[in-house]
């Protein structure tokens, strides 16, 4: 036997051995799921949970309004901003071992809530706990692919997952109302300890160790990190200036130019650097692109609508807090129920397809919604449900296959990726339609008792804002689509 043919072999060994070890059904992989579904959970319980408590907070602590937005602020950019660093560590140190590291330091900040008695204080505990969601979140993608060989077990796992979070998203207001009924505020930080725990078991127990030979040893970029890091805590924190500040103020400008510079320079240190953070090679790749831009396209979509949406039956039609919260419902439903049809529509139409089909879905409700929604609110219930079949469809299916199209020592920087996407192009979309009204509404939009041309200022506003995002996120599935097509037509013809 030759050189070459030992090579061979020894490549078909590796591949065999792997697949051996791989689970063949879910039921296989019940401890390593239920792990990585508490990682979830965690991350879609958080905010949603301590939201309800931040009157409670506030008078608790005697905070002021700026400080009492940065105990979810502090979260979400340092959560954001460290996202794509910890994804690029974990395919060099080991992401079993980064997941296990990060639940330990959550479970610690969560415990340490007990003892807090300032705003600083609750804060610095809200940013241990934004590291520790960096540390895990884009790992449970990882690791859910890593589980399985076959796609469609892959795609189930990642749907079981992401079900018992978003059930965790939709109880989390009313839960934490609940408890706030008769325990203090502190107890629904606490709650992430348990949490935790039996993420830790799970993992530990269902996921083996780091196979060596799925990770590699580049050194890390620090500069590349430092920017990509300063890139993503400026786009997160932009959107903000802009929904608070009005597009009058330079702030929100100054912070967008920032955001560019700082990306422009990470662009050139990637291209340049020997061992860069992340191969821009890699992501000009078409399953990845594409799988970026379907889920950008979601985000967009998703987060204006909602934000739109809201104002829409709170301001414009009167409706108290509690009816516009039954007036989401159809959009829980879908996101909770939604997962039975994932599977099925994966094996009708393949993943490729079913990715830029959601997609447009997201696209179809949006526009559905801008020129339709004065008429109803069942026209508001019909844009609801199809913008949340179509997010609920591509945040699976994208994310599979921007994995699929990257070597097995990049996928959790892949899942980094397409979490970031997701989270800047959020704050985007309510960016864009904050800013739109903020321009076209006079006076305070809180104001009661609209007079008619403000009414008829909101409603253009409402317009040319959902038309922006419509064309915007149009866009990004139409270069999806284009980028992904050749690939369809390659597995076609195989």
């Amino acid at each position: 036997m030759d050189d070459k043919d030992q090579a061979t072999s020894a490549v078909r060994e590796r591949l065999d051995g792997r697949a051996a070890h791989s689970a063949r059904t879910l039921r296989e992989a019940w401890a390593a799921l239920a792990g990585l579904a508490a990682v979830f959970l965690f991350e879609m319980l958080d905010n949603s949970i301590l939201n309800v408590a931040l009157p409670t907070i506030g008078r608790d602590l005697r905070v002021s309004t700026i400080a009492l937005q940065w105990v979810t602020g502090a979260y979400a950019v340092v959560f954001g901003g460290l996202m794509l660093v910890f994804g690029a560590i974990a395919d060099r140190f080991g992401r079993r071992r980064i997941m296990l590291t990060g639940l330990v330091l959550l479970g610690l900040s969560s415990l340490a809530t007990a003892f807090v008695s300032t705003a600083e204080q609750l804060i610095a505990v809200r940013v241990a706990m934004g590291v520790a969601a960096a540390m895990t979140t884009p790992g449970s993608m990882a690791l859910a692919f890593r589980l399985f060989e076959d796609d469609d077990l892959r795609v189930r796992a990642m749907t079981l997952i992401s079900a018992v979070g978003l059930v965790g998203l939709a109880i989390g207001p009313t839960a934490g109302g609940f408890v706030l009924a008769f325990a203090p505020w502190r107890v629904l930080l606490l709650i992430n300890v348990p949490i935790a725990v039996l993420a830790f078991i799970g993992i530990r127990a269902g996921i083996a160790g780091d196979d060596a030979g799925e990770l590699h040893r580049d050194p890390v970029d620090i500069v590349g990190a430092a920017l990509a890091t300063a890139t993503i805590v400026l786009a997160l924190v932009a959107p903000t200036l802009f929904v608070e500040d009005g597009a009058d103020s330079s702030a929100p400008w100054l912070a967008s130019a920032a955001t560019v510079a700082a990306a422009l320079l990470f662009v050139c240190r990637e291209r340049w650097a020997r061992h860069p953070l992340l191969d821009l090679r890699l992501v000009a790749h078409p399953q990845v692109s594409g799988g970026l831009a379907f889920k950008a396209a979601a985000g967009l979509a998703t987060a204006g609508l909602g934000y739109l949406v809201t104002l829409q039956l709170q301001l414009d039609w009167g409706w108290t807090p509690g009816q516009a919260a039954l007036g989401m419902l159809p959009q829980v439903v879908v996101l909770i129920a939604g997962g039975s049809v994932i599977g099925p529509l994966v094996r009708r139409v393949g993943l490729d397809r079913a990715a830029w089909l959601s997609a447009a879905a997201v696209v179809v409700g949006l526009a559905v919604y801008t020129g339709l929604g004065w008429f109803g609110y069942a026209i508001v219930a019909i844009a609801l449900v199809l913008v949340a079949a179509g997010m609920r469809v591509v945040g699976m299916v994208a994310g599979t296959n921007v994995l699929r199209g990257l070597p097995k020592d990049r996928t959790t920087i892949g899942a980094a990726l397409v979490d970031t996407a997701s989270e800047i192009t959020s704050g985007a979309g309510i960016a864009v339609a904050g800013t739109i009204l903020a321009a076209l509404f006079t006076g305070a939009i809180t104001t009661p008792n609209w007079s008619s041309h403000q009414t008829a200022e909101f409603h253009e506003a409402v317009t040319i804002a959902g038309l922006t995002l419509t064309v915007v996120a149009a866009a990004l599935v139409s270069w999806g689509i284009t980028r992904t097509r050749g690939q369809v037509s390659d597995r076609q013809t195989q």
